[in-house]
């Protein structure tokens, strides 16, 4: 009796043991997940160019949209062209905070949709970045995983593992702050736009706490 009390008592500790093991590793991968980093403006604009040399128009436009209006992922590929085709405003409701944004569509991204739209055989009504089905959007998971590819291409990116569609984003954002002389105005519209808690929390996201405080090195 006692024997098999303590054969099942260790049973016990093996499955425990395993499933405590099996936590850690899928802690230790939640902790490795790649951060998205944004790239320079003058790198995106060269990319632009030379994807719509080379037949890539459609990514050529995502990547546009994306750091012309910071826009989020989800809310770029549910667009349909009669939203942004001859308009002088993206309207949305996030799908994220279910809030609605109005972004304005500067000179340079109205051009780049009117050529993406007169060179292909775009329908209308039609969802901008659709499948190949004809279905629905392309997928994040895909954007991702060619963005990265693009990277390791057109090497505009020395780590092409962090670029990912919400490094439009980012870019979008270090562009404001930089085209305004790094102002804290520049930071309080920025944490709007993206719906931040606090001014801190923009700096976070971009990237520009962690510079600072790098400097203080350098100045020393």
């Amino acid at each position: 009796m006692f024997h098999l009390y303590m054969k099942k008592f260790v049973n016990e500790i093996y499955f425990l043991i395993l499933a405590l093991n099996l936590i850690q590793r899928k802690m230790a991968l939640k902790g490795q997940k790649t951060k998205s980093d944004f790239v320079e403006w003058d790198k995106l604009q060269s990319l632009i160019l030379k994807l719509e040399r080379d037949g890539e128009k459609k990514f050529a436009l995502l990547i546009s949209i994306g750091i012309y209006s910071g826009l989020r992922i989800s809310d770029i590929l549910s667009l349909r062209w009669t939203e942004i085709l001859n308009k002088e405003f993206i309207e949305v409701v996030e799908r994220k905070t279910k809030k609605f944004r109005r972004v304005r569509i500067n000179q340079n991204l109205k051009e780049i949709i009117s050529r993406v739209f007169n060179s292909g055989d775009n329908e209308i009504n039609n969802l901008v970045f659709i499948n190949r089905f004809e279905t629905s959007s392309i997928s994040v998971q895909y954007v991702n995983r060619r963005l990265k590819e693009l990277a390791e291409e057109y090497k505009f990116s020395k780590e092409p593992g962090k670029i990912k569609s919400h490094s439009l984003r980012k870019s979008f954002g270090r562009r404001v702050f930089e085209s305004n002389d790094n102002s804290e105005k520049s930071l309080v519209l920025l944490s709007e736009i993206f719906n931040h808690a606090s001014i801190k929390t923009t700096k976070i996201y971009l990237g520009i706490r962690e510079k600072e405080m790098f400097d203080v090195y350098d100045r020393l």
